[in-house]
């Protein structure tokens, strides 16, 4: 289920356009729509308000302005934890011992 703090991709004609972060998702009026707040991850940073469904939000094809338009939740990949990385470095050992190399050298 897509929710506030979540990263969303936009699909625009079936293209992804944008990825932008739901600030927040508050009930409409009408029975199963909502206003949802998007941070748009551009430059420039741009807020917008989206009134719509709910079925959208999770990822059902919409239009606006005549215009197909998506979200697509963005699930973020496992990362090790820092517990692992350190395992992990202190197995690690490198293959040959490095050189230093002078910048000064390459000065002329």
């Amino acid at each position: 289920m897509t929710t506030e703090k979540d990263i969303v991709l936009i699909y625009f004609e079936d293209k992804p356009l944008v990825f932008a972060r739901i600030e927040n998702i508050l009930p409409d009026a009408k029975p199963n729509w909502y206003h949802v707040r998007l941070l748009l991850l551009q430059v420039p940073l741009q807020v917008v308000t989206w009134i719509l469904r709910d079925v959208y939000i999770e990822g059902e094809t919409f239009t606006m302005n005549g215009k197909s338009m998506r979200f697509e939740r963005v699930e973020t990949p496992d990362l090790p934890s820092d517990a692992e990385e350190s395992d992990s470095k202190e197995t690690k050992k490198p293959e040959t011992k490095g050189s230093v190399i002078s910048l000064k050298d390459f000065k002329r």
